[in-house]
């Protein structure tokens, strides 16, 4: 940042000045329209999400613009369009000649949670052009704008990069996930056609009641809702222990799964002191001797559950137990396992360079756009 500080000694002797978004903006409401009223076309209708609601065969904004969604969930999202656009449930931030475009969005985002903060109204959230345009932006000259974007750029470029490998990783992970354990073309010798309860019983841990968790310290206790993430409830490590003792607990290795809402994800139990919500998470206390555990937790990925239930749906043990399960011979599984395994480490390498270079930018841009 040396030729940014250098300018803004050259330029700016008395320092930045800070100005009200309201002196050097207009904020401008959009159009309403409906998606029964918009003719099929490839201009994006920006309204209260944080993608595209919908799209349009005419646009009402041109060249940069700087879009802020106005009302719902995502009521203050903040993006950035150097195509045209439709702007509907939403309104633009369109700057004087002394403020580059791309230097107020990256001023917008970096307080994009102060101005989720802004969110009014009892049932739809809102966020009106009003609400915001009492922010104190800083605004260096042109010249420091410019070097300041162009940094930005690069590291939003990069996740940019980053993040089309990810999706091009992933669909050849998908691809040949398939290839290797749809089993069509009758390549593959002694395939075994079972079901998942042939393999092993289907077990799930005591039922805790809320009264036995807290959400300060103990075991963690995984419901749905946490599973695969961080917990945030705890039991006691009585209760733990006396539980883990006295019924089902998987053992290490062993592949979780979510049996309700979204069906099928997995976490592969690593061992350490942890309990999980009963029939909403259960596993098959599998041997090993015909499925390997690396392989049952892909097949999961691909397998066709029948499911019960209205807007939740529920994988019920029975159902479980029934659901049809084909593989090869324990080799054969390891070797489409070692195959599955070294596209799910590229993906997964891909993913911390991506937290990594995100984490650079958050942190330039902290630098950048606060003058310290």
């Amino acid at each position: 940042m040396g030729k940014i500080d250098e300018l803004i000694k050259q330029l700016c002797p008395d320092g930045i000045q800070l100005v009200s978004l309201d002196s050097v903006c207009s904020f401008k409401r959009g159009t309403t329209i409906t998606a029964k009223k918009a003719i099929p076309g490839e201009i994006p209708v920006i309204a209260g999400g944080q993608t595209p609601s919908y799209y349009h065969n005419d646009a009402n904004r041109d060249g940069e613009t700087i879009a802020v969604a106005g009302s719902g969930a995502y009521a203050g999202f903040v993006s950035y369009w150097d195509v045209p656009i439709f702007l509907s449930d939403a309104f633009s931030v369109e700057p004087c000649s002394k403020v580059m475009h791309k230097y107020l969005f990256y001023y917008l985002r970096h307080n994009q949670q102060k101005i989720y903060a802004l969110q009014k109204g009892a049932g739809v959230p809102h966020v009106h052009g009003s609400d915001i345009s009492k922010f104190k932006i800083p605004l260096p000259p042109l010249a420091v704008q410019k070097e300041i974007v162009e940094i930005l750029d690069t590291f939003t470029g990069m996740i940019a990069n980053l993040q089309e490998e990810l999706e091009q990783r992933q669909k050849q992970f998908e691809y040949y996930r398939n290839q290797l354990l749809v089993f069509k073309d009758g390549k593959i010798k002694n395939i075994t056609i079972g079901k998942v309860g042939d393999i092993g019983k289907i077990c799930m841990c005591k039922r805790i009641m809320k009264s036995q968790t807290n959400t300060v310290c103990g075991i963690p206790f995984y419901k749905i809702g946490t599973f695969g993430k961080d917990a945030d409830a705890y039991i006691s490590k009585d209760v733990f222990e006396e539980y883990k003792k006295l019924y089902s607990y998987p053992k290490k290795g062993d592949v979780l799964m979510s049996a309700s809402g979204t069906i099928g994800r997995t976490v592969v139990f690593d061992d350490k002191p942890s309990y999980f919500q009963d029939s909403n998470i259960v596993w098959v206390d599998n041997d090993e001797k015909k499925v390997l555990n690396s392989y049952l937790k892909y097949y999961y990925q691909i397998a066709k559950w029948e499911t019960q239930g209205g807007t939740i749906k529920r994988l019920y043990n029975s159902l479980l137990a029934s659901t049809e399960i084909i593989y090869p011979s324990l080799e054969k599984q390891q070797e489409i396992v070692d195959k599955l395994d070294t596209f799910e480490s590229l993906i997964s390498n891909i993913k911390q360079e991506i937290e990594l270079r995100q984490k650079q930018y958050e942190y330039y841009r902290e630098k950048l756009l606060t003058f310290e």
